[in-house]
């Protein structure tokens, strides 16, 4: 069922977005990245290009497979230009009315009717997003893991509406032509991992906050005493401050329990613009992105 999907959009070209529409165009698949106008288009595609650069130098990637990969890709800055897609993966920033509104408008653009709108949200209701359009039984959750060429998990997540049809075709797209490994979850907040992640990092926060330990130190005891390969801050700094928060609050608002509700701590320093790697500063100091 997977050869179905030949024709990929991507709506949102950040980390997560270039990531997913690299895997794709790797695939092999025609894959157009949809961003909000054509400068951030234009910076869309420069990510995708250095992420190549990247998997050439460090032995992953051949480097007529780099050029391949990026002459099967298309940026742009009008969502029109999705309208013959056969799979569109929705990854802008995580937000319920942002997400809302490119689902109401891609089911009026998308032209085939057979068409499957997946969603890259990492706690948003999926049963929300699907009901912005009039076809709920082909919306569903697809959320990949960061950095999206490395990491091989891809969480599927079926709202009560999503047919069983949709859910065998992206689970076989992803494992298939993707090479990802696909578990599945319900349509509940934070999913899987970050039910189980969030709170975690949480508490690291939490242990930072009160003077308990330092950044360094919290970090440094996870990596060495538990042989995690990255602390719970560093972690963080890498999700994004901003969106570790907005994950906190999914969870807290669906489930009211306190290991989910934000610190203080981590909602000065998002409203401070320190969200981690991709502002050069944040538990930890970092060279800008």
């Amino acid at each position: 069922m997977s050869a179905r999907f030949r024709r990929v959009g991507v709506v949102g070209g950040g980390r997560m977005g270039a990531g997913i529409a690299e895997v794709c165009a790797r695939a092999g698949l025609d894959t157009v990245v949809c961003e909000a106008d054509a400068t951030a288009a234009g910076a869309a595609r420069e990510r995708v290009a250095t992420s190549l650069d990247r998997a050439v130098r460090r032995g992953r990637l051949e480097v007529q497979a780099a050029r391949d990969t990026l002459a099967r890709m298309a940026f742009t800055g009008r969502l029109d230009d999705l309208a013959d897609r056969q799979l569109v993966v929705e990854a802008v920033i995580e937000n319920a009315d942002a997400k809302t509104e490119v689902f109401a408008a891609l089911d009026k653009i998308v032209e085939d009717p057979a068409a499957v709108f997946a969603t890259n949200t990492s706690s948003l209701p999926v049963m929300r997003l699907g009901m912005a359009t009039s076809r709920a039984d082909r919306v569903v959750g697809l959320h990949f893991f960061n950095p999206v060429p490395v990491l091989p998990l891809v969480e599927v997540v079926a709202s009560l509406h999503t047919s069983s049809e949709t859910v065998t075709a992206v689970e076989d797209f992803a494992m298939g032509t993707l090479g990802k490994t696909v578990i599945r979850s319900r349509d509940r907040a934070g999913f899987v991992v970050n039910a189980l992640l969030i709170p975690y990092v949480l508490a690291a926060v939490r242990m930072a906050e009160s003077g308990f330990a330092t950044a360094v130190d919290i970090d440094a005891g996870m990596e060495l005493g538990c042989a995690h390969p990255m602390g719970p801050l560093k972690l963080a700094d890498l999700i994004g401050l901003d969106t570790v928060a907005s994950i906190a609050e999914s969870l807290y608002d669906e489930f009211r329990e306190p290991l989910y509700a934000t610190p203080p701590l981590l909602q000065r320093m998002v409203q401070a613009g320190l969200l981690g790697r991709k502002t050069g500063r944040g538990f930890h100091s970092y060279g800008r992105a």
